[in-house]
């Protein structure tokens, strides 16, 4: 007796609903994230506190091309860190 064939797509239904149940659990805030995170970095100016990937707090003395200039601590230490190392602005 042969088995019986389906439709192909029915088939496949599971396996596009768990990849639309990842792109909306996984992907889409990723990319929202990262987003926010690209325009935080392009916004940064003067006098913002921010933290880097490292856990380093401190503010922004100034800004250049592709590094920001930070001063950290009680005294005038200041250190560069690249841009793309800010992770988040403190408040």
């Amino acid at each position: 007796m042969p088995a019986q064939q389906g439709n192909p797509i029915v088939s496949f239904l599971p396996l596009i609903l768990m990849f639309v149940v990842f792109y909306f659990l996984l992907i889409r805030p990723q990319q929202k994230k990262q987003k926010e995170v690209a325009e935080m970095i392009k916004n940064l100016k003067k006098g913002d506190r921010v933290v880097t990937t490292g856990g380093i707090i401190g503010t922004v003395q100034a800004v250049h091309d592709d590094y920001a200039v930070l001063k950290v601590g009680d005294q005038d230490t200041k250190i560069e860190v690249l841009k793309s190392a800010v992770q988040d602005l403190r408040k």
